[in-house]
């Protein structure tokens, strides 16, 4: 019998998570299977936490307890729940797109939200909605989705975010070239829209400005965190296992154990007091700071810490589980593809144009 899956914790004990260790067991039980961790991911996305409503943490951790057991997992899990908190945001839950189930909450959702040079998603209105037209560029498990918050260019030269149908005729998903080894049942492609109706969220301007925006962010450094977790808990088992076979870690193991061990509580603690500050409204709320530079520092913060530990137990471990250990070659993997979401110096310039500003607590 396999063990239940232990959780991620930022503040929370065991008991306060029990009564969603049965979905971590599902989704341990489900691994590659993506309309199976869909399907989950629907289920959760009616009882979990939304961020800024009192439990951040705990959605937190339930996000990195699953990215913990797999980080393809999260990937799933995590867009849909973001979809469900920017359709609340913007007052809209669950559109309703014509006859059948249509709006109802029993539909996977994703956020396509990225750009890229060439493709480019416009927006024009259309009585008291709009229709989309053009191509939508990294789209994961669009084809395997039934609605999606998309972002398009707008006729007055800005940006809005619109609720869309993944299953109307004009939606084409393409076959993506994903020739990743990490992520490798949630390929990205694009997605050609061609005059497909769409509910208007919030205005143009509002997806990006809202603090859920920064939220979301910041909950996705909390999947990177759970993926690291996760490498960390397969290198503890490993030493712990050569331990029973007579063969004790050196100092260098021990060293690289300890470093990992302070480097993910650092980031958990961190994680856990920003998701105080974001329940009880004073994340952001100095005279000069903002929400999206605490996102910013947050996914940073973890990032680094992230990539540390995969450097970490990879240098320790070596080439063999790489080689033949397939769940943790997998994980190694996964997550490695999934923390690029940070663009590194990239994200840190953006922090430090904030930081020049005096966006800064400091």
């Amino acid at each position: 019998m396999r063990a239940a899956p232990t959780p991620v914790l930022l503040s929370s004990t065991p008991a306060d998570l029990s009564p969603w260790i049965s979905t971590l067991d599902s989704v341990a039980a489900a691994v590659g299977d993506i309309p199976g961790l869909l399907s989950l991911a629907v289920q959760a996305g009616r009882t979990w936490p939304q961020p800024g409503g009192g439990r951040t943490a705990v959605l937190w951790e339930l996000l990195a307890s699953v990215a913990a057991i797999d980080v393809a997992a999260a990937r799933v899990f995590e867009p849909h729940l973001d979809a469900t908190a920017i359709l609340a945001q913007a007052g809209q839950p669950y559109p309703d797109f014509g006859p059948g189930p249509e709006g109802s909450q029993d539909e996977a959702w994703g956020v396509f939200a990225a750009e890229a040079p060439g493709a480019k998603l416009e927006a024009l209105p259309a009585g008291t909605g709009a229709v989309l037209t053009g191509s939508k560029p990294w789209c994961s498990l669009a084809a395997h989705l039934d609605r999606a918050v998309v972002t398009a260019h707008t006729d007055d030269g800005g940006r809005a975010a619109f609720a869309v149908s993944l299953r109307h005729p004009g939606v084409a998903c393409e076959q993506p070239q994903w020739i990743a080894r990490g992520l490798r049942e949630i390929p990205s492609g694009s997605v050609r829209f061609e005059q497909v109706p769409a509910f208007p969220l919030g205005g143009t301007g509002w997806y990006h400005s809202r603090p859920g925006f920064a939220w979301g962010g910041m909950g996705v450094a909390a999947c990177w965190l759970g993926g690291a977790v996760g490498v960390a808990r397969d290198y503890r088992d490993s030493l712990q296992a050569g331990s029973g076979t007579g063969r004790e870690p050196d100092q260098v193991a021990l060293a690289a154990l300890g470093e990992v061990d302070r480097t993910l509580t650092a980031a958990l603690q961190y994680l856990a007091w920003t998701a105080a500050r974001l329940d009880d409204g004073t994340l952001g709320g100095g005279a000069n700071q903002s929400t999206w530079s605490e996102a910013q520092r947050v996914r940073g913060t973890v990032a680094a810490a992230v990539e540390r530990v995969l450097t970490l137990v990879g240098s320790n471990r070596g080439p063999g589980p790489l080689a033949f250990d397939e769940p943790y070659a997998k994980r190694m993997a996964d997550l490695a593809l999934y923390v690029r979401q940070h663009h590194g110096a990239r994200d840190d310039a953006q922090l430090g144009r904030l930081t020049l500003k005096g966006d800064c607590p400091w």
